[in-house]
């Protein structure tokens, strides 16, 4: 591991827990308060849905979580061992991973738990989704713009 991720190991593995955390603590609530297939409109614009996805991404792909649990864990060991790695990047990129893998953590909590992902936000002309989505889908889009930052970086040189 290099010297440069040392630095960044607590408090990103600190930002991974806190969103497992917030993401188990919101579908905790939000199970608590709305029943299983029920809808609770909260705005105009957002509702409250308890649902179960088994699953990939919005439900698809079906019934399929043993092999997504053991692809899940491959990835994130994948993605642990390549950002230990390779170095360099700061919190630029560690705090994306661990928005990342807490989602995915989270995820795969409920998997292994329950057999498939509580989704409980509810937008119009979107599939039902949690926390735990919005935070993996945070981290891929900021280690996307890394990866662009890095790559005109590289081109200016």
């Amino acid at each position: 591991m290099s010297d440069g991720v040392r630095p960044l190991l607590v408090p990103g593995l600190a930002a991974c827990g806190a969103v497992v955390a917030l993401d188990q603590g919101t579908k905790a609530l939000a199970t608590s308060l709305v029943d299983r297939g029920d809808r609770v409109e909260v705005l105009p614009f957002l509702a409250f849905e308890n649902v179960r996805n088994k699953g990939v991404a919005f439900g698809l792909g079906g019934d399929i979580s043993a092999v997504l649990i053991g692809a899940t864990i491959v990835l994130l060991v994948g993605l642990l061992v390549f950002l230990a790695f390779r170095g360099g990047g700061g919190w630029l990129v560690w705090l994306p991973a661990a928005l990342l893998l807490g989602g995915a953590l989270g995820n795969l909590a409920d998997r292994v738990r329950d057999g498939a992902v509580t989704d409980f936000i509810d937008l119009p002309l979107w599939p039902t989704f949690n926390l735990a989505d919005v935070a993996i889908t945070a981290g891929v889009l900021l280690l996307l713009l890394d990866v662009e930052r890095s790559e005109s970086k590289r081109k200016r040189s």
